[in-house]
């Protein structure tokens, strides 16, 4: 793949003097100053913290926001950070939080009780009038109390376990009241995004390039960070860079310093010319392909256990990806909480595969697909763009299934229809799906109908379903989301991860990781738990 100098998909002013040294400074100390260059495969859309799970979002609001708590990347603990203390009741269903003094905005108003309130309000309850939807890190909530200036109480309608954790999540960036005041439709507009972060946006070109500054008086890093006080760099340059090879070659050739989305079979090139590699576990739900049980074609149970068993995995992590991507051995990842590992129930065979299409009626023609009263079992998928190397994974499964006689099409579509199709389980029965969260909630928020409702059970984000629901596995979603025993919390969570792959429901594929690349003068680059990149302390060594 060519590593070709070009300019940046023609991006304003890219100086040639950001050539930069490819030599390590041996330099220890940090440095402060500079500009980093960071090239995103894909614009942001909307910046509304609760829609803040798309990568390219979240590369942007964990720059400017901050959030109540911190949760400690190895560990997975919980730390303070706005909040300087917290408690908890037996019940989960009361949570006071005690802030730290002398936060603020960028636009100076106070990071007080009563803008942290009205925060989770919004996030907890959703706004109808500006459209603010509810986050999905957040259940049962019933309403706020000031308590003093400092100090917030939370009441839940019930148990929320989850909810201390969901204090830490990108979703739980804490943005000022005039973001707050403004409709959802507004807030793909960085500018108008108003956090107490230690950057702020300086200036934007909508779909091509955003700059943030370093916040002069940022004081409220969290507690146990390595770095404390201003951020290190004087301002990130986010450049949209949607070929990879561009992005590739803009970091070798010194025009950027990192770059996200590294694709598995460049990771070596850049490795042997002396650059970083970074592949942090996104802890969530797997890269998998779900199943829309609502369409008649995977209805019946065989089917999906038949596709199932002639999905090899292996095959697919060997063929296109890098050891930074492990076969998937359960729903979640193996570095998520509550993991169990099920790879028994993930068996590659496609003599069992095509022994359950038979049973279930299906029949092999003179044309190599299987059909059923007159109708072939012919399925289709959308790529999704933000999952790596989605198409070629889809298309890889495409080629396995066709050996047992089933055929998917997959398509790429424009944004509006790839949109509104995936939600039709009439015009796509199957479709890729992974989340990233570090709690055992994360199932929940992928399966459960008012969530992400990848399945499609009728209630949720489709309209048009009308007939598929799953109520015990809605039920052990809720107890997940309730359970205050941490141990019973877990295990309820292995019982979620049998019960999908006993319906098969999905197909796991491989733990996705976010993967970037750095210079090796890019010194201090931190992830928060789930691979979202974070510069407050990253800094440039000296050529």
């Amino acid at each position: 793949m060519s590593t070709t100098r070009r300019s940046l998909l023609a991006a304003p002013a890219l100086l040639p003097a950001l050539a930069l040294s490819r030599e390590a400074s041996a330099q220890a100390a940090p440095v402060r100053g500079g500009t980093l260059i960071y090239l995103e495969q894909q614009t942001y859309t909307n910046l509304y913290p609760p829609a803040g799970g798309f990568y390219p979002n979240s590369g942007v609001l964990n720059q400017i926001t901050d959030k109540l708590t911190y949760q400690n990347p190895r560990t997975l603990d919980i730390e303070p950070w706005i909040a300087e203390s917290w408690t908890v009741n037996a019940t989960a269903t009361e949570y006071v939080f005690k802030l730290r003094p002398g936060v603020t905005f960028s636009d100076g108003t106070p990071v007080d009780a009563a803008a942290v309130a009205k925060n989770y309000d919004v996030f907890g309850l959703g706004d109808r009038t500006l459209r603010h939807p509810v986050s999905e890190v957040i259940t049962n909530y019933e309403r706020s109390e000031v308590v003093d200036p400092l100090t917030v109480r939370f009441l839940f309608k019930a148990p929320s376990p989850g909810f201390l954790q969901g204090t830490s999540v990108i979703g739980g960036g804490l943005v000022s009241l005039r973001t707050l005041a403004l409709p959802f439709d507004q807030l793909g507009d960085a500018t108008k995004i108003i956090g107490s972060g230690p950057f702020t946006v300086a200036r934007q070109v909508l779909g091509r390039e955003l700059v943030l500054n370093a916040r002069p008086d940022y004081a409220w890093g969290p507690k146990n960070h390595p770095h404390q006080g201003r951020a290190l760099l004087d301002s990130i340059r986010i450049i949209v860079t949607g070929e990879d090879s561009v992005r590739i070659g803009g970091l070798l050739a010194g025009q950027a310093h990192v770059i996200r989305q590294i694709q598995a079979y460049d990771e070596e090139r850049v490795k042997s010319r002396g650059f970083q590699i970074f592949a942090p576990s996104t802890r969530g739900v797997n890269n998998s392909i779900a199943f829309r049980p609502d369409n008649p074609l995977v209805a019946d149970i065989r089917v999906r256990r038949a596709l199932l068993h002639a999905t090899n995995a292996a095959e697919v992590v060997s063929t296109l990806f890098s050891a930074n991507y492990p076969q998937a051995t359960s729903v979640i990842a193996s570095t998520a909480q509550g993991y169990v590992n099920l790879s028994g129930m993930l068996a590659f065979d496609p003599a069992l595969s095509a022994r359950l299409l038979d049973e279930a009626g299906w029949t092999l023609g003179a044309s190599g697909v299987r059909a059923k009263d007159g109708q072939e079992l012919v399925l289709t998928a959308y790529e999704s763009p933000p999952q790596p190397r989605n198409k070629d994974t889809l298309q890889l499964v495409s080629q396995q299934w066709a050996r047992v006689g089933v055929k998917l099409n997959v398509l790429a579509g424009d944004l509006g229809s790839r949109t509104v199709d995936s939600l039709d389980p009439a015009k796509t029965p199957v479709a890729p799906a992974m989340v990233g969260r570090a709690d055992p909630d994360v199932i929940r928020s992928n399966y459960y109908p008012t969530t992400r409702n990848v399945l499609l059970q009728k209630g949720g984000v489709s309209q048009r379903v009308q007939n598929f629901r799953d109520d015990d596995l809605n039920a052990l979603l809720e107890a997940i989301a309730s359970e205050t025993d941490p141990a019973k919390r877990l295990s309820l969570t292995g019982d979620v991860q049998r019960y999908i792959l006993d319906k098969a429901y999905v197909i796991p594929l491989f733990e996705e990781p976010q993967v970037f690349a750095a210079a090796p003068r890019v010194r201090g680059f931190g992830f928060e738990a789930v691979g979202r990149p974070s510069f407050y302390g990253t800094w440039l060594a000296a050529r």
